[in-house]
């Protein structure tokens, strides 16, 4: 894809996962990696590795990416979000790409196509400031959310969105809430949300001078940033895939998705 960036937000001092981008991963060979290598092959099957960028603010991050041969730009560590992380990214490379994508580093498991489908239609729709997937989700996806909740866990996001494909909320509950026979579906009507953006560079600007919002902060959501300021959030809806996407956001979500490396064949 030409003049896009892809940058992978990265931390090392997460109150719910310490050194989680450190986290190993072992795949399909038996090889392990840490988390932010895999997110990284996840990013060169979107992009020229020229153009992709680990964004960090700890040298023991940067110096693993260094190793397997990525690029690094080290950010402020005052920066509160990936998002934020992504707006003194660019602004630190001097780089104002069409598109900016934020890959973020706890999402191993995103589709290239799904990336791909995101930059397509922040093109093709010049009135909005960024796009974002929703994955439709399978009832083994459903589940894990759900068990997640009932057990106390942050787990996934979940977003709904309108007839004109703008978001109207995101959450780490599950929603909408579902009756029995609904929850009870193959293939439930709930949207998983990846931790995946597009945005013009104008975004992530107009992000950062609008400060931390109430909501996001009560949410753990930067996305709701966004909302909060008015500004819309355009969602590219797909059906389910043919595995669950999930995130890392708990130690008990490595099995999980080394399994799901597996069954993939990624080494």
């Amino acid at each position: 894809m030409t003049d896009v960036a892809v940058i992978i937000p990265a931390r090392y001092k997460s109150s719910r996962y310490p050194a989680k981008p450190l986290a190993a991963l072992v795949g399909a060979t038996g090889t392990t990696k840490p988390l932010i290598q895999r997110s990284w092959e996840c990013a060169m099957a979107i992009a020229d590795p020229a153009s992709i960028w680990v964004a960090t603010d700890d040298d023991r991050i940067a110096d693993a990416v260094r190793v397997f041969g990525g690029q690094v730009v080290m950010t402020a560590e005052s920066c509160a979000n990936g998002t934020e992380r992504c707006a003194d990214a660019i602004a630190r490379l001097g780089i104002e790409p069409e598109v900016v994508v934020n890959l973020q580093g706890d999402a191993p498991l995103t589709p290239a196509h799904v990336v791909t489908a995101l930059v397509d239609a922040l093109r093709a729709a010049p009135e909005l400031a960024m796009m974002t997937p929703a994955i439709r989700c399978a009832q083994s996806t459903y589940a894990h959310l759900v068990e997640d909740q009932a057990q106390g866990r942050v787990g996934g996001t979940t977003v709904v969105f309108g007839g004109d494909r703008r978001a109207l909320y995101f959450s780490k509950r599950v929603i909408p809430h579902l009756p029995p026979d609904a929850a009870a579906l193959p293939f439930p009507p709930v949207h998983l949300h990846l931790g995946v953006y597009a945005y013009r560079p104008d975004a992530l600007r107009r992000y950062v001078a609008l400060g931390v919002s109430e909501i996001e902060q009560l949410e753990g959501l930067e996305q709701l940033r966004f909302l909060a300021g008015g500004i819309a959030v355009g969602v590219v809806p797909f059906e389910p895939i043919d595995w669950d996407a999930i995130e890392l956001n708990n130690p008990t979500d490595v099995a999980p998705i080394e399994a799901i490396l597996k069954s993939r064949g990624i080494a």
